[in-house]
């Protein structure tokens, strides 16, 4: 018989190795989060995807599913907490949407709307960060890192490079590159590099394609981040479901 989690009172099948995140998407369940991409080894560093197992906290995204668990994903307390930490992430750098040539196509951005975050709570920091404009193809906009780290994943496991890197701690922790002058521009990337792709915000950009897509046609602008990442991980169709979490899915969908 084939291994089964629950998680919000629904049980989801598992195989050996995956993690809570990696059975969940495979499911269908969308657990919120902005550090992790499949393709990569996952990092823990966001906490959004902090889910309770057995009353136990734990990051869904690095913690290994196994028979007997009772994982609650889908809570107030836990949607309360990833929308403080989303707050968190706006006012610790400078994210200002209607400026912002990510918006739109933003993960931070449509996660914040996922919450239902209407408001930054917290007072600005308004750090001062430099921008790196040196490169031919690419920038870098430091305001708008959130340190998720998947442009280091992407340069050394995709890429097979080592572009990228997060230098100091707390309020000083900086996206470094591998350059001797601190400059983008003296580094092997490449636009091509999925290091240059996979920001979840608008800290990396390829210059000269801001508003290919006009602001209205983008991504998040029409469909959650819900939605879009369980389609992006190709998580099973509804039929494939155990019987009680596709009609679980049908309830939640009205």
């Amino acid at each position: 018989m084939m291994k089964t989690i629950t998680i919000d009172g629904n049980p989801i099948p598992f195989e050996d190795g995956q993690t809570i995140m990696e059975a969940a998407t495979a499911a269908g369940v969308y657990i919120p989060h902005l550090c992790h991409h499949p393709e990569y080894t996952p990092h823990g560093s966001c906490k959004l995807c902090t889910v309770r197992v057995n009353g136990r906290v734990c990051s869904a995204c690095t913690f290994p599913a196994a028979e007997g668990q009772d994982v609650l994903n889908n809570t107030k307390d836990l949607n309360d907490d990833r929308q403080k930490i989303t707050q968190m992430l706006f006012v610790e750098g400078n994210h200002f949407c209607p400026s912002c040539e990510k918006t739109g196509n933003c993960q931070l951005q449509a996660v914040a709307y996922h919450l239902n975050m209407l408001d930054n709570h917290f007072p600005h920091f308004y750090p001062h960060r430099e921008m790196d404009a040196s490169h031919h193809d690419v920038m870098i906009d430091h305001n708008r890192c959130i340190f998720c780290t998947l442009c280091v994943r992407a340069s050394q496991q995709k890429d097979g490079k080592d572009v990228f890197a997060i230098s100091g701690r707390g309020i000083n922790k900086q996206l470094i590159v591998n350059a001797q002058s601190g400059l983008l521009k003296d580094t092997d990337l490449e636009a091509s590099d999925q290091a240059a792709h996979i920001c979840p915000t608008g800290a990396i950009l390829i210059k000269r394609t801001g508003y290919t897509v006009p602001i209205g046609e983008r991504i998040y602008d029409h469909k959650q981040i819900d939605e879009v990442s369980l389609a992006e991980s190709g998580s099973r169709p509804d039929s494939a479901l155990p019987p009680s979490m596709a009609v679980a899915k049908e309830i939640d969908h009205g």
